[in-house]
């Protein structure tokens, strides 16, 4: 049995192309990344990372530890609604090569790395 549902995300990055409907801050380095159960997020100013699992349509991340360097802007911003998107058990819905995680009033899209 897999620990992913129907939804296998393991050994993929993805580039994140928005959050919450904007284009990315930083776009290249807002990276989504998932490992066997492991996830890592980045905006572009700190990083992200735990384990996850996929419940249904749900990812279940968490706890997740953050680096905590100092970030204004923009991408601070992102970087809090990712935070809470990630916290809050998001829906998760892949296309093909799209991604799009949704939860608690935040949303995000990701394009699928080669």
């Amino acid at each position: 049995m897999s620990h992913t549902g129907g939804l296998d995300l393991a050994d993929t990055e993805w580039r994140i192309v928005s959050v919450d409907g904007a284009p990315a801050a930083v776009p290249d380095r807002a990276r989504l990344g998932f490992e066997r159960q492991r996830i890592s997020a980045s905006v572009g100013c700190n990083s992200m990372g735990g384990d996850y699992r996929i419940e249904a349509d749900r990812l279940i991340a968490g706890p997740l530890m953050a680096t905590r360097m100092f970030c204004e802007g923009p991408g601070w911003k992102q970087e809090e609604a990712v935070g809470a998107l990630l916290a809050g058990a998001p829906k998760a819905a892949r296309n093909g090569d799209r991604l799009r995680l949704e939860s608690s009033g935040h949303n995000l899209e990701a394009v699928k790395l080669p």
